[in-house]
């Protein structure tokens, strides 16, 4: 990027999106001297204005339609049902802390992007730097559900495959607040975790280390501005070029009156917006002309970490399977596969129902009657014996193997709906695992196991790491961005977030997503200095 030392822009990169990959450029940049706007859809929180239950709608689910402007963003689509972030600090308000590295190589050397790097030597300083911002450290307690999952691997076949979580968490002395222990003192005072398991409901504590307690601190703290509840909903090239006189940006408030439209201009422009926000950004400038030379390959290469989410609920009354974190053990079935146990705390119970008795049948007929036979008596036991979210654990079955759908424009500006492309290797499916998991830990429960309802009634799992749509790859025939993030036909145009990866990671990707955005920022010069110096 050349000098932008002009005042002819409001700023000189807008970021959209305020998630790992959002909140890394403001911060990279920001310190490189540049002048940076973030736009972020969602609205920013205090700790203590997260949900204490996730039947606390207005604070939990994003659907600004019906009034709704929590962190959870649940969008059915028919091959996946996904789970995102909503809010300054993005997916990280609502993720489980969880920083797994990938592990084989199936993602390092995957062949659409494969041949642009050493990608397992190029990202290894940034996986170094990502996991001191995040203060990860290895999961140290112990709780009855780690001692099923342990026992869990056993029956599974697979002793050695347990591990401790590596976890974003500030344990300390539970509930005391001391000053910054991560970065000297410059960073926000912190509380001890009290280890009530409601992670992914918004830590109301202050221990999860969220993005604006690392990157967006000190991205505000270099100069950044941070807008919050904007939704951007359009960028085009100022002077109708691809983008060498930069950028005007649009947004306005979410919802659906659409009102508070107003434009901002930029020498250029980070979208990380998380990967279905990015998806449905790009996908509408390419539909309505304001970025027409978008490759055409923007939508494909989707991937879902080839998850599904099923889960294990005990019959006894008295049980206690959550975790003093969100996630704290996991199970290496191979080197493709990784199974993890969720905990909601107590805070949980709303999601039985989105849950229900597994029905595998011979025909989809067949299995809606089975369903249709089981599910009464299902409700009647929530209703007698209740306490779901202390009496089941959700597990998520995610995997490197190479499955991949598209995005394809719908009904309406920004709709999307999916198609199925590849279906990866003959083998068992993660569906067909995740009911062997579940089968596996209810019978060491003793218990009945569980499946998502989109799961048993259609052909939607449930996947709460959905990525790519605007992978990196060797030009514009085989991807939407170069190995330095920048999007093919035009300058000074990036894509920074879950939507650039090119391959399921088969862990929580939170880590990597982090990593790719500070080796794209590594590439961005000082302000002053040209791209070519």
């Amino acid at each position: 990027m050349d000098d932008p030392g002009t005042e002819e822009f409001d700023y000189d990169w807008i970021v959209v999106g305020s998630g790992f990959g959002a909140s890394v450029c403001a911060l990279r940049l920001s310190e490189k001297g540049y002048r940076v706007a973030v736009l972020e859809q969602g609205r920013r929180f205090a700790d203590d204005e997260f949900a204490d239950r996730a039947s606390q709608l207005r604070k939990y689910l994003w659907l600004p339609a019906l009034g709704l402007h929590g962190i959870m963003r649940l969008a059915p689509y028919k091959h996946a049902a996904v789970l995102s972030g909503v809010g300054v600090g993005g997916g990280s308000l609502v993720y489980a802390n969880t920083m797994y590295q990938p592990q084989g190589d199936d993602f390092y050397r995957h062949p659409q992007w494969a041949g642009l790097a050493d990608w397992r030597a190029e990202l290894a300083p940034h996986y170094g730097t990502a996991l001191r911002m995040f203060g990860v450290e290895t999961y140290r307690g112990g709780r009855p559900v780690d001692t099923m999952m342990r026992g869990l691997a056993r029956d599974l076949g697979v002793p050695h495959g347990y591990r401790r979580t590596p976890v974003a968490v500030h344990f300390g002395e539970p509930g005391k607040t001391v000053p910054d222990p991560y970065f000297g003192g410059d960073g926000p005072d912190r509380t001890g975790c009290v280890r009530c398991g409601q992670c992914m409901l918004g830590c109301r504590y202050g221990a999860k280390n969220t993005l604006p307690k690392n990157y967006l601190w000190f991205a505000e703290k270099a100069g950044a501005v941070i807008e919050s509840e904007r939704k951007v909903f359009d960028i085009s090239p100022l002077g109708g070029g691809s983008g060498e006189q930069g950028y005007r940006v649009r947004a306005r408030k979410p919802g659906p009156l659409r009102r508070g439209a107003r434009g901002y201009t930029a020498r250029g422009v980070v979208v990380a917006a998380g990967t279905l926000g990015t998806n449905e950004l790009l996908s509408a400038c390419k539909r309505n002309g304001s970025l027409p030379a978008l490759s055409d390959r923007l939508g494909e290469v989707v991937r879902t970490n080839d998850e599904s989410i099923p889960a294990a609920m005990t019959l006894a009354r008295d049980a206690d399977f959550r975790g003093d974190v969100a996630i704290t053990s996991s199970i290496f079935l191979d080197e493709h596969t990784h199974v993890t146990n969720n905990t909601y705390g107590d805070g949980g119970g709303l999601l039985a129902l989105f849950y229900g008795p597994v029905a595998v049948a011979d025909s989809a007929l067949r299995r809606w009657f089975r369903f249709a036979a089981e599910y009464p008596v299902y409700l009647a036991h929530l209703l007698i014996r209740r306490r779901w979210s202390r009496r089941t654990i959700i597990f998520t079955v995610m995997r490197s193997t190479d499955v991949s759908l598209k995005l394809r424009p719908g009904f309406g500006p920004g709709r999307l709906q999916t198609e199925q492309t590849t279906t990866g290797a003959d083998g068992e499916s993660a569906v067909s695992i995740a009911r062997r998991v579940a089968r596996a830990a209810a019978d060491r429960m003793h218990g009945r196991p569980l499946a998502a309802l989109g799961e048993t009634l259609g052909s939607a799992p449930m996947t709460a790491h959905f990525l790519g749509g605007a992978v990196i790859g060797a030009d514009r025939a085989h991807g939407v961005v170069d190995h330095r993030h920048r999007v093919f036909g035009y300058s000074n145009l990036l894509v920074c977030d879950g939507a650039a990866v090119p391959a399921n990671v088969g862990v929580n990707p939170s880590l990597t997503i982090t990593a790719l955005a500070e080796a794209a920022m590594s590439h961005i010069p000082f302000a002053g200095r040209s791209s070519r110096d």
